[in-house]
């Protein structure tokens, strides 16, 4: 299917489970108002109108389908197997009751019962569910089948042909009949049209990868006359890591080769869960900070925090605020220990380094030392989640310029290497892969992971050293 048609149809995805959720909220309520037992805490008033949560909805509603999108909910087959529905929409109904939590916590709504979280979740996973099932009834009948149903044409090498054809039977045999193949090389775009008239094709797809232009050129006329549409498939170079993409550059149509993640209402998820969870964290644990500022101020002369030039998104230099573990001459001393660095590569680290203080060592085991970093994060120059940042001197001294590709995306506060070890991973090469690692498989599903499994590593000072 194409993209025009798959984000018309995701759309229309999105607002009806937007009114599901909607609805799933006031029938939560009215479901647990109408329990017949007694809240024994005292905590829930259901004398409070159903009206006072109503602008909870200006969040809900919105929020839902991009949580869902965010878990890959609208990007599956309609018709893959209903365990794999099932399991995304428990996802995404479980962070929509979290985001519920949080914004009532927020926004200093009067309390409901948990009953009413409880149920929400369960009556908009219901909903959904059975919401889906109906479309899946529906899309399988005979009739919606002719109406929906694209009857294409695929155009290229015999080799390329079939290799469509097998990919396109694996992913979407539902919504596709290939009703031909065709090689441009030693057939005339004249056959072309008599097997659009034969077989009422509405759909030319062509690879060109082995074809000459001018024949390619020739056949999407022949189908712009014929009024039928042309899919030129635009894979003419092999990549390794990027993705292609098309789009419009200020009225020029682009072929995009991109290897990070794509722009999309994930990654605007991803920017609002940085900023309000940094804002919030700063909010909160302010006090915190101005403890930790007034031991390090006491136990050992020199800033409280530690300021350096770290390499940003494609290497765009920003200051990243620590407070500070080592003595204040550390970086003068740093050349003497180079003997001593364990870790290959272009990054320096020493166990038992004799530049820590003795309160710097406590620090640096919980990482408590990187607290300040919430402040990149607020303003936009760290994410959460996302490669650890490298000062700049030592991405200068990459001997190797695929690993800058970890440089694509905005580094972070914790990513794969904090959970797997910290600094266990000695060897470079294992941190890159890592890196690309989650780069490559990136969602907004792996960064609730990875921030979920962060907790128990730093608390227990896994890995640290």
């Amino acid at each position: 299917m194409l993209r025009r048609d798959r984000q018309i149809r995701m759309q229309i995805h999105q607002l009806m489970d937007a009114c599901l959720f909607a609805v799933g909220f006031w029938l939560a309520y009215e479901v647990r108002a109408n329990e017949d037992f007694i809240d024994l805490f005292g905590l829930v008033d259901w004398s409070v109108p159903f009206d006072a949560y109503v602008r909870l909805y200006l969040i809900l509603i919105p929020a839902a389908p991009l949580i869902l999108e965010g878990v890959g909910f609208y990007s599956r087959s309609p018709f893959c197997p209903r365990i794999t529905t099932a399991w995304m929409l428990l996802k995404g109904c479980f962070f929509t009751t979290l985001g519920l939590i949080l914004t009532m916590f927020l926004f200093h709504m009067p309390p409901v019962a948990r009953g009413v979280v409880v149920w929400f979740g369960f009556i908009s996973f219901a909903l959904v569910f059975v919401k889906e099932e109906v479309l899946r009834w529906a899309a399988s009948t005979s009739m919606a089948r002719a109406q929906y149903r694209r009857r294409v044409l695929l155009v290229g090498s015999i080799e390329e042909t079939g290799r469509m054809e097998a990919e396109l039977k694996a992913k979407s045999e539902q919504e596709v009949e290939i009703l031909g193949r065709l090689d441009l090389t030693d057939t005339p775009v004249s056959r072309l049209v008599e097997m659009v008239h034969e077989h009422s094709i509405n759909g030319v797809i062509l690879s060109a990868r082995h074809a000459y232009f001018e024949q390619v050129e020739a056949a999407i006329r022949a189908c712009e006359l014929e009024g039928v549409e042309a899919w030129l498939v635009a894979d003419f170079f092999r990549t390794q890591t990027s993705h292609a993409s098309f789009d419009d550059f200020y009225g020029w149509p682009v072929l995009v080769f991109r290897s990070a993640p794509d722009s999309s209402w994930p990654r605007v998820v991803k920017q609002l869960m940085d900023f309000f969870g940094s804002f919030l964290v700063l909010a909160l644990f302010w006090w915190f900070f101005a403890l930790i500022a007034l031991i390090v101020k006491v136990t050992s002369p020199g800033p409280v925090l530690f300021r350096q030039q770290r390499s940003g998104v494609n290497g765009r230099p920003f200051t990243i605020y620590k407070f500070r573990t080592m003595v204040t001459n550390a970086e003068q001393l740093k050349h003497e220990l180079a003997a001593m660095n364990e870790m290959s590569g272009p990054v320096f680290k020493v166990t038992n380094d004799p530049r820590i203080t003795r309160v710097g060592k406590v620090l640096r085991k919980y990482s408590l030392d990187e607290l300040p970093q919430f402040f990149n994060v607020l303003r936009g120059e760290m994410s959460l989640v996302g490669p650890r940042p490298l000062p700049v001197d030592e991405v200068k001294r990459f001997n190797d310029l695929a690993h800058r590709r970890r440089l694509s995306v905005k580094p972070g506060l914790t990513c794969l290497w904090q959970i797997s070890g910290r600094n266990n991973v000695t060897d470079f090469k294992d941190w890159v892969r890592l890196d690309l690692e989650y780069i490559d498989h990136w969602s907004l599903w792996l960064d609730f992971k990875i921030l979920w499994q962060t907790l128990p590593a730093v608390f227990a000072g896994t890995g640290a050293k």
